[in-house]
């Protein structure tokens, strides 16, 4: 690999890893909704050149974390309830296009990594560990969604997930719902296992719905500022 190539490989993981590390600050709510972001200053805050935070903020905006108006702002992207519904919707819908393809040929291998993500969310959960929780709820759900072999499918819900987080976030760490999401993944990984799509895309449903509901009450009792 020639010098050229190693750099830009290089520069690529760097991008990366602030835009990690941006992404987190917002759904931590270490950046907070509407707050305004420059490059200058996060480049100082992680020690780097303005470039990977310019090209990680460009990937942000794209996923609707970051919202910019020219030669006026750029910031956080405020919650609004009605772009958080829209994407609760898409993601509904993926997520029961992901268990109807995947339930036909999960293994018991993945039934068993389905439990083990369950039991360290509830762990986590427990501890109000909620980075933790959130990396386990995600690894329950992938285990169907990798199971579907479709890469546009993984893209698409990767792209939506950390704005769905952003609401998680809140909602676990008051364990807001905590019981809800404890029974929706015994039930899910339960239908999972009978080979039961049409019930498992419904529990899917359902949970959505659910999540829906608490959203509108955590927007009322003013959380999700």
């Amino acid at each position: 690999m020639s010098d050229t190539s190693i750099s830009s490989v290089a520069r690529q993981s760097l991008s990366h890893e602030v835009y990690a590390r941006i992404q987190t600050a917002i759904i931590k709510s270490e950046l907070v909704p509407g707050e305004k972001v420059r490059d200058v200053e996060l480049a100082q805050r992680f020690g780097l050149s303005r470039t990977p935070v310019r090209e990680a903020l460009s990937r942000l905006t794209d996923i609707g974390l970051i919202e910019t108006k020219p030669a006026a702002y750029t910031r956080v992207a405020v919650l609004d309830r009605q772009d958080i519904q829209d994407t609760l919707d898409i993601l509904a819908t993926l997520d029961s296009l992901a268990l109807a393809t995947a339930i036909p040929v999960l293994t018991a291998e993945n039934i068993a990594a389905m439990r083990q993500a369950n039991d360290a969310f509830n762990a986590a959960v427990s501890e109000t560990d909620i980075g933790s929780a959130l990396t386990a709820d995600d690894a329950l759900h992938d285990v169907p969604i990798l199971a579907t072999k479709n890469r546009q499918l993984m893209r698409f819900i990767g792209q939506l997930r950390p704005k769905v987080h952003r609401i998680l976030y809140r909602k676990f760490s008051t364990l807001y719902g905590r019981e809800d999401t404890t029974n929706h993944h015994d039930r899910l990984i339960g239908l999972c296992e009978r080979g039961d799509a049409d019930a498992a895309s419904e529990c899917s449903s359902q949970h959505w719905a659910q999540l829906s509901a608490l959203i509108d009450d955590l927007f009322a009792r003013d959380q999700m500022s």
